[in-house]
């Protein structure tokens, strides 16, 4: 029983540790390969547990090479928006303009009682008066209600210096508008960090830091 108590300690110790490394939300909240982590996380600790004539050192060693293939795959996301893309996936735009676009609803497998379940959730109670909702790569969805002056949000049309044309397709504007914005502001497209625009044409650039660092550096030679 000692044992088995020590061996409890030391694993929970182990996966707090590791779940705090790998900096990971709520379980609602994980990306798919997340909840993978996690679910393999717990069925080897489980499994260490259960079998006291295990060695320590089995469950120990599993939960540690999880834990950093996680933080190399979280370095490789973060540098390529493609392979971040392929491993997550991308936010799927489901209601725009108050049209439901059902042929994505198909392609999700998600059905209008999944919707209505959704809306229900926030507070909305009327289909019709959803203007703008958005399927995130998490499974959530949001919704922009109907008022006033209702329009869809901004979309993100640049993420890490490249081009999110499933985004720009969204907003209706093309590439060339993008191209066009980025010489009157004078920015390259790998420049910018994250770019937004909403269907009127109306564009927010951030560019990256370093870039930013080295237009403040100039400025100062000059």
């Amino acid at each position: 029983m000692l044992i088995i108590t020590i061996r409890t300690i030391l694993l929970y110790i182990l996966i707090v540790f590791s779940l705090r490394l790998m900096g990971k939300k709520q379980l609602g909240e994980l990306q798919p390969s997340e909840l993978v982590t996690t679910i393999l996380i717990s069925n080897i600790a489980t499994l260490a547990l259960e079998d006291s004539s295990i060695p320590m050192l089995m469950g120990v060693v599993p939960i540690l090479m999880i834990v950093c293939l996680d933080v190399i795959m979280s370095g490789i996301m973060l540098k390529s928006r493609k392979i971040r893309k392929i491993i997550s996936g991308t936010p799927k735009v489901i209601i725009s303009n108050g049209i439901i676009d059902q042929a994505q609803l198909k392609n999700l497998r998600y059905t209008i009682d999944d919707v209505a379940e959704a809306m229900r959730e926030q507070g909305i109670f009327d289909i019709s008066q959803v203007q703008y909702a958005v399927v995130e790569t998490n499974g959530k969805i949001n919704f922009l209600q109907k008022d006033s002056g209702a329009k869809n949000p901004p979309e993100m049309i640049i993420k890490d210096g490249e081009i999110a044309r499933e985004s720009l397709a969204v907003t209706g504007l093309g590439e060339g508008w993008v191209k066009e914005i980025l010489r009157e502001q004078g920015q390259k497209e790998n420049s910018v960090f994250v770019m937004s625009a909403d269907s009127d044409g109306n564009p927010v650039i951030v560019p990256k830091e370093n870039n930013k660092g080295d237009n403040k550096d100039k400025g100062g030679k000059k």
